[in-house]
């Protein structure tokens, strides 16, 4: 069992960044490759970004790469969210996931996850 709290959320201007922080509880956290999704009103959950449990393999959708960057602290049980270059419709809710894996695996869909966060709110102003 793995419990997931998000925090580093907030009202960031257009350009702003943030840095979220997903701290999970338990002691096989670097058992777990993780994952951000995102979900803004009446749209459904979305891909953000993903690291291995190894921190060797990352992965980001397309709308984000140069701009975010996942990483993962092990000895911390913390996955961060670095998030640059904030754009408006980047507005949502992010949520941190997380699933057993093997070193370099890395997941992207919902549902390859079993773990979640409460979520933090995100709110990008033009």
């Amino acid at each position: 069992q793995v419990q997931l709290v998000e925090s580093g959320g907030g009202l960031v201007q257009a350009g702003g960044s943030l840095r979220l922080s997903c701290a999970a509880s338990g002691r096989t956290f670097s058992s777990y490759a993780m994952g951000w999704f995102r979900q803004a009103p009446g749209k459904e959950r979305e891909f953000v970004a993903a690291i291995s449990w190894s921190g060797g393999n990352t992965y980001y959708t397309d709308s984000v790469k140069g701009r975010f960057t996942i990483s993962r602290d092990n000895a911390k049980n913390t996955v961060y969210l670095q998030m640059n270059s904030l754009k408006p419709e980047e507005t949502a809710i992010y949520y941190c996931a997380a699933r057993l894996a093997d070193s370099g695996s890395y997941y992207y869909t919902p549902e390859e996850y079993d773990y979640w966060g409460q979520g933090t709110q995100v709110t990008v102003s033009s």
